[in-house]
């Protein structure tokens, strides 16, 4: 989560506000007002986010408060609107849980954008997860400017990141 270049998407751009993912499922920009579903979501999956997340982002950290989720999903929702990087959360049909997320990030070297995404623990797996592995590729594709995004699912792992210097 860096700061982005000034030219990462044209100006014109106007965000998807709405993504479905499978027939129960959608991805649509987080708000700070989703912190309690938040909060069950990320912590309830902590410690293997870490494990994706700690190394790169710091993230989640083990002892975060509601405040502190509050807080970052605040920032994340104000860098959606200035178009600075955007996370998207994934929600049942009623919305009544937040069941992962997708961060799409200005890229480092060798990519227009860098994309990751997670599920909850208990969907690890299951075909919740599998639609969403098929839906990003495809969304990115269709909806969003980039030539080559570089998803930190299967074009390279969270250690080669690291180590791309920042855009």
């Amino acid at each position: 989560m860096t700061a982005p270049a000034a030219d990462w998407l044209p100006a014109d751009f106007v965000h998807p506000v709405r993504v479905e993912v499978g027939p129960h499922h959608h991805l649509r920009p987080i708000r700070a007002a989703d912190v309690d579903l938040d909060m069950v979501a990320v912590l309830g999956s902590q410690e293997r986010l870490w494990s994706v997340y700690g190394r790169a982002w710091g993230w989640p950290p083990a002892t975060m408060t509601r405040e502190q989720d509050r807080e970052d999903l605040a920032r994340h929702e104000a860098e959606i609107e200035a178009h600075q990087s955007f996370n998207y959360a994934l929600f049942d049909e009623a919305e009544t849980a937040l069941l992962g997320c997708v961060y799409i990030d200005p890229g480092r070297p060798g990519a227009d954008a860098d994309v990751s995404w997670w599920v909850v623990d208990a969907l690890v797996g299951s075909d919740v997860e599998r639609a969403l592995d098929e839906t990003v590729p495809r969304w990115l594709a269709r909806d969003w400017p980039f030539r080559s995004p570089r998803l930190l699912r299967s074009d390279t792992d969270w250690a080669e990141w690291i180590s791309l210097p920042d855009a």
